[in-house]
């Protein structure tokens, strides 16, 4: 038998028929997420059908996109916001689908709960109406995002009509360095790759910085890969994998025998990829994003790039574009850069051990009296634990704001906005126009650097500081 890859031995077992006739392999899919923004239109196309919802059993809902984090007893302020979220209710109950709402002690973001709950396993494909649903690939999983159209499918068959895409390996080699992170290989990579260096593949992330990660450093990985263009992000399950999973709501009562058929899953020696690359992670420092997306990074020790760097046009005009409206002139020293506001949160960085490294650096300091700065968990229950390691009382002693659990800044909603103009030092995944508010300015980083920029006030090398620092 030939050698095969990972995503290869995935795609084999869910494919219930082969492309034919110009029409793309049907897929069976394992695990669907539902959240509330684009859920509502599917199910009306089921109601409007007389379709039920195929299994109920394998699809989980959360509300997350548009829920408030701070004065929930008051509902929700933004009509929008509460309609939607009053319609996953509604649909919810009428479909039959297990759903966490913002009563819940398991409501969180979608790509927080499912690994939380140990739902997100080996093998699988994983779908969710949300770019992001790659995160799950660090369990060794296919997972991707899916349009509305795609979500009523899902909802009604339990498979997907997907068009196979090409393969690709990126090995991260390499020991991390003081103060560099998960966050740090994925920007790092997307800054050599490109923001379209993975279109058209799923990407399968291997080497020995990967493997020393945790699962919470690899989902920050697999999350991004969108970011770099990917269809899907993929990392092999190991022990690492086996021993998160284990003693989970959701997993497999065979514990034993769903390890041995998961150690079969990483791609054999030999196995051809469509594509290969390779990222040094001892040349990483921690990286920061300069510009309007996220291959516009530069390490925290460099400059912002001047557009006459680039020979091509076309990259001077879009350095151009994006200076402008960062409010740079191109030339600055990336620490030099004032910030006016810090998030802490999204699917990228607001897990439990994100929180804890923050709180690290935090601890005994005050936040700049010219920043404001916000905690928001990823999920109700990474709150909890948060609070009974007494990482809120770190954060409030410091001036952080502390929240409850949702999507907030990462995309602007409710009242978690910038203004236009102001400036933030942000953990989630992306720093396009507005996307953090009309005009705001956004700059990707990771956990620690975040929380040492909160206390300096300006963008700062977290390794220059005198902090506690765990390159893990």
């Amino acid at each position: 038998m030939s050698t095969r890859t990972m995503f290869q031995k995935i795609w084999d077992t869910r494919e219930v028929r082969p492309a034919r006739d110009g029409h793309p392999a049907l897929l069976f899919i394992d695990l669907h997420l539902v959240h509330e923004v684009t859920s509502a239109q599917a199910f009306e196309g089921l109601r409007l059908a007389g379709r039920g919802v195929r299994r109920p059993d394998r699809t989980l809902a959360t509300v997350d996109h548009n829920v408030p984090t701070r004065d929930r007893s008051a509902g929700i302020a933004d009509q929008l916001s509460a309609r939607q979220v009053a319609a996953l209710e509604r649909n919810a109950g009428e479909f039959g689908i297990p759903l966490f709402s913002l009563s819940s002690r398991r409501q969180g973001i979608v790509h927080v709960i499912g690994p939380e709950l140990g739902l997100s396993q080996p093998g699988m494909t994983i779908v969710c109406g949300d770019s992001h649903t790659s995160t799950h690939g660090a369990f060794g999983a296919l997972a991707f995002g899916i349009g509305t159209s795609e979500v009523e499918h899902v909802l009604a068959t339990q498979t997907l009509p997907q068009a196979r895409p090409r393969t690709m390996r990126i090995t991260i080699d390499g020991d991390l360095g003081l103060g560099v992170t998960a966050k740090d290989l994925i920007l790092g990579a997307i800054g050599q790759l490109g923001v379209d260096g993975g279109v058209g593949h799923a990407v399968e992330f291997a080497g020995s910085a990967i493997r020393a990660l945790s699962m919470e450093g690899r989902m920050t990985v697999c999350n991004m890969t969108i970011e770099g263009g990917g269809r899907a992000g993929m990392i092999a399950p190991d022990d690492t994998t086996f021993e998160y999973i284990e003693g989970r709501p959701g997993a497999p009562k065979d514990y034993a025998a769903a390890v041995e058929g998961w150690r079969r899953l990483p791609s054999d020696d030999g196995a051809l990829f469509d594509r290969e690359e390779a990222v040094d992670a001892t040349a990483l420092a921690p990286q920061v994003t300069w510009g309007t997306n996220p291959g516009m990074v530069a390490p925290i020790t460099g400059r912002v790039p001047d557009p006459e760097d680039f020979e091509e046009e076309g990259r001077r005009e879009s350095t151009r574009r994006a200076l402008e409206y960062m409010g740079l002139r191109g030339g600055e020293a990336v620490e030099d850069i004032a910030i006016d506001t810090v998030f802490l949160g999204s699917c990228t960085n607001a897990r439990i051990e994100d929180l804890r490294a923050a709180a690290a650096i935090v601890e005994g300091r005050r936040v700049a009296s010219t920043v404001r700065a916000m905690v928001v968990p990823g999920s109700m229950r990474v709150k909890a634990r948060a609070e009974e390691e007494g990482l809120d009382e770190v954060f409030r002693r410091a001036g952080f704001e502390w929240r409850d659990a949702g999507c907030s800044m990462c995309l602007a909603m409710n009242d978690d906005i910038l203004q236009p103009g102001e400036r933030c030092a942000s953990t989630s995944n992306r720093n396009f126009e507005g996307r953090q508010g009309k005009g705001g300015r956004t700059h990707l980083l990771s956990p620690p650097m975040a929380a040492a920029a909160a206390i300096a006030g300006h963008l700062v090398d977290v390794r220059s500081l005198d902090f506690d620092l765990d390159p893990a």
